[in-house]
């Protein structure tokens, strides 16, 4: 991670870390570093986000870029736009984190950037400012966005479902999007997190938040729940039943259906060192190999470029399916799943009642001070659990990058085991994080 980019952007409180002549300086950069004239800017619902928009905007027209001004639209729909037109996207957003947060991701013709464009664009959001304004870009509304993302959805040429489906928009990014493709689609189905106010995005709602939609279908009785994350590129869903099918499960679910379509390219999928041992068990059994990278979409997303892969993600719900959009997107992958429930006429709970889940654990600790990871009893209390568990489990400790936090992942067989390792890491970096 970078000064300014983490994971995935730049994200940060806003007014703090993340500011509109922050903002300003990044469309600055869309001509100075990366050479375009031409960018699509779109925003969630966050009441920052106009600020935001209007900054960058005002940073890249101030240098003769043309800016296309999309308003409230998905991350996904703000990629595969920038893809299309082979020009720059911005997209205004801070995903799953609370309203007081925001961020900025770039996309350069579709895809995120390198780390070589953001150290560049980092450089110069350090140095010397001396412009001069000659020549204004100029500015264009952005409904075309939004019609193109509906005839991708068009040309994958899906059936209306005949099934009865909850879907939670989080208030956030895809609010919209959402609800014009399900009224189209969707025989039966039922919207919440679809009254957006500027704060409420993510509020106890959306994939951060699944006991709404658990409710949902719980009380209408629905065949499955769909929720989202505030910039619309991250799904978690919930089965008739009321139980959580993770990132994990749904890639397993889709990479099978692919498998005997005879359309998993060179029968392999990509999930990072995140995801549990049981699926991985599970794709083993299946017959499809499984590669692992680092946590982050992107990380996923480079290795199945390399190997011209068609589906990875991570066990958070940000699922790339790459044949149609080079990005996560949490509705293209909950369209595709319910053509698969169509298709097979099977449920969620019949699609992964073979697999046996290991014990998985994720514990935050909010700290700034992300360098206590780096003190020799973290190190130490990591390794000897490590070196305890060996290939009978796994445990991940890293900084956020998208946070202020430390999280640890701990899977093993059992419940006992994971309990009493967890206790052992965690009240280790508690202790480091009190004395620094």
């Amino acid at each position: 991670m970078g000064k300014y980019f983490g994971t995935d952007g730049i994200r940060g409180r806003f007014g703090i870390e993340l500011t509109p002549n922050l903002a300003l300086r990044i469309g600055q950069s869309i001509k100075e570093i990366l050479k375009e004239d031409k960018v699509v800017i779109g925003i969630d619902t966050r009441e920052s986000g106009h600020e935001l928009m209007y900054g960058c905007a005002s940073g890249a027209q101030s240098l003769g870029v043309d800016v296309m001004l999309a308003g409230v639209v998905s991350t996904p729909l703000i990629a595969h736009y920038s893809k299309t037109k082979q020009i720059v996207g911005v997209m205004i957003t801070a995903s799953h984190n609370p309203y007081y947060d925001n961020g900025i991701k770039v996309f350069y013709k579709g895809d995120k950037l390198t780390l070589k464009q953001e150290a560049e664009i980092e450089a110069f959001l350090d140095a010397p400012r001396d412009f001069k304004v000659t020549t204004l870009g100029k500015m264009f509304g952005g409904e075309e966005v939004f019609d193109t993302y509906l005839d991708l959805i068009d040309s994958m040429e899906f059936e209306p479902v005949d099934l009865k489906v909850g879907y939670d928009s989080a208030n956030g990014a895809n609010y919209l999007i959402s609800k014009a493709i399900f009224d189209r689609l969707i025989n039966e189905s039922y919207q919440i997190g679809n009254t957006p106010d500027g704060k409420n995005i993510n509020k106890d709602c959306g994939s951060t938040h699944l006991e709404a939609i658990k409710n949902l279908v719980l009380e209408k009785k629905l065949d499955i729940g769909l929720s989202y994350d505030g910039d619309g590129d991250r799904i978690l869903v919930v089965d008739e039943e009321g139980d959580e099918i993770d990132g994990d499960l749904l890639i397993y679910i889709i990479a099978s259906y692919l498998k005997d379509k005879n359309e998993l390219n060179k029968n392999t999928v990509v999930l990072t060192k995140m995801s549990n041992l049981g699926i991985i068990k599970a794709f083993e059994e299946r017959g499809i190999k499984v590669v692992l990278t680092d946590v982050g979409d992107k990380n996923v997303l480079d290795a199945m470029n390399q190997n011209d892969y068609s589906i990875g993600g991570e066990n958070s719900g940000h699922i790339i399916l790459r044949d149609y959009i080079s990005t996560g997107d949490g509705l293209l992958v909950s369209m595709f799943l319910l053509k698969i429930l169509q298709e097979t006429k099977k449920s969620l709970k019949e699609l992964t009642s073979s697999i046996k889940m290991w014990p998985q654990v994720l514990h935050n600790i909010r700290t700034f001070n992300k360098e206590i990871l780096e003190d020799q009893r973290v190190v130490d209390a990591v390794n000897i659990v490590k070196e305890e568990l060996k290939d009978n489990g796994k445990v991940l400790v890293r900084a956020s990058g998208t946070e202020p936090l430390v999280r640890v992942t701990l899977s093993c067989e059992t419940q006992v085991q994971l309990d009493e390792y967890m206790e052992q890491i965690v009240s280790v970096i508690n202790l480091v994080k009190e004395e620094v």
